[in-house]
């Protein structure tokens, strides 16, 4: 259990909610690939049939939602799950929360893909747009929605874009202005839908596509030559709280469940002539974590764990790797990935990382990967506290470190 001054306050992780190719979940249920090939013929991580039912549903839910773009959905369905986890529903009403100034920081590195390429291709067909073009396809509109949903109507909702690692400029956001009392609760995240035939050849542009079959686990971190970058699709929101140390370790001893503490979230950013910006040793990535730990004033040491953003291609591996190494000195804690499970979701990645790692603090365990990488098979000694990385196009990367209190 965490030591803490009694002046000191947390961050709390009350609730979180998902949805990606493993559905609703945060581990696999079978040891089946669950990706799946596209009309196009590449590999995809795009959500289960019961998940799709469940966007389905929503979209038939309120009038408005019809009109919504499929990451919008996707956004709203993370951030109900993790209200409810976190108990701030009340009246069993689904979509209203019990609260004081609520707000909303969603990221997303596209934004409102499909409601975009839809209203262009109209446009080139047409040459006219509906009215509802520009509103529905501003990034904005992800995390108003989400606010609507919320039944916040004094909070602020705020939506970032900072490509991969749009999630955690999300997350440091919320801290921020948690910290600062500007907000009592916060739901915070990231959300992705661009498994369109534009974004698919963007990707394939780039030259960094898995070669890789569906049924083959296409997605391969740590895995080496070839490339092996597969888009998916997701959304993950996690509910925010100010609280006392002293009244978060008490809670948590009373309660013998986990609870979650949000220590930190670093930032590093290098300015670079190159098309995704990113150094070979990773200066974006060391600047990160280096700020993430200092802000948490914790030690080499103390990081159990830390999930990679690692998103499968060579160089990009390399250099996080790289960077890794560097900033502990060469003996580096547990490496974990859970884009072999669900993908590259873009904005939603560093979400995604961030419960996958928050499910590893809670069952001291993993899924292993099941083709040859240094990713880590099993915990050496219990798991306290895990830093989770992201980086984006830009030279822009993010860390966050996360604990059990």
């Amino acid at each position: 259990m965490t030591n803490a001054r009694a002046d000191e306050a947390f961050i709390i992780i009350r609730g979180r909610g998902r949805v990606s190719a493993l559905g609703e979940q945060a581990f696999p249920a079978s040891s089946d690939s669950p990706f799946s090939t596209h009309p196009n013929g590449l590999p995809v991580a795009t959500l289960p049939p019961a998940t799709e039912a469940a966007v389905a549903e929503l979209r038939r839910a309120h009038p408005a939602y019809r009109q919504l773009d499929r990451t919008v959905l996707l956004a709203i369905l993370a951030a109900r799950q993790a209200a409810t986890d976190a108990g701030w529903n009340h009246d069993q009403q689904p979509t209203t929360y019990n609260q004081h100034a609520l707000t909303v920081s969603i990221g997303s590195s596209r934004g409102a893909t499909h409601h975009l390429e839809q209203y262009h291709e109209e446009f080139l067909r047409e040459g006219s747009v509906p009215a509802a073009a520009s509103p529905l396809t501003t990034l904005g509109n992800v995390a108003s929605w989400v606010a609507f949903d919320a039944g916040s109507a004094d909070g602020a909702a705020l939506s970032h874009s900072s490509t991969c690692s749009s999630a955690f400029q999300a997350l440091g956001n919320a801290v921020a202005w948690l910290r600062a009392g500007m907000a009592d609760r916060y739901l915070a995240g990231g959300a992705e839908a661009p498994l369109t035939e534009f974004t698919l050849a963007q990707m394939q542009a780039i030259g960094i596509y898995s070669p890789f079959a569906a049924g083959t686990w296409p997605c391969r971190p740590g895995a080496g030559r070839p490339s092996t970058f597969t888009l998916g699709e997701g959304a993950a929101v996690f509910a925010l709280e100010r609280v006392a140390a002293t009244t978060a370790t008490t809670e948590a001893a009373a309660t013998h469940q986990p609870l979650f503490r949000l220590e930190s979230v670093g930032f590093g950013f290098e300015a670079i002539g190159s098309k995704t910006g990113i150094s070979a040793d990773g200066q974006h990535f060391q600047k990160a974590m280096r700020q993430a730990l200092q802000q948490a004033g914790r030690e080499l040491h103390e990081v159990d764990a830390l999930v990679l953003h690692s998103p499968g291609t060579p160089a990009g591996d390399a250099a996080e790797l790289a960077a890794v190494q560097t900033v502990f000195s060469g003996s580096p804690p547990l490496l974990l990935s859970n884009k072999w499970l669900v993908g590259h979701t873009l904005g939603a990645s560093a979400a995604l990382s961030l419960d996958f790692a928050l499910q590893i603090l809670a069952t001291q365990q993993w899924p292993v990967a099941p083709f040859p990488t240094y990713l880590a098979t099993a915990p050496k000694q219990p798991i306290r506290r895990i830093l989770v990385n992201a980086a984006g196009f830009g030279g822009n990367a993010a860390s966050a470190l996360v604990s059990l209190v």
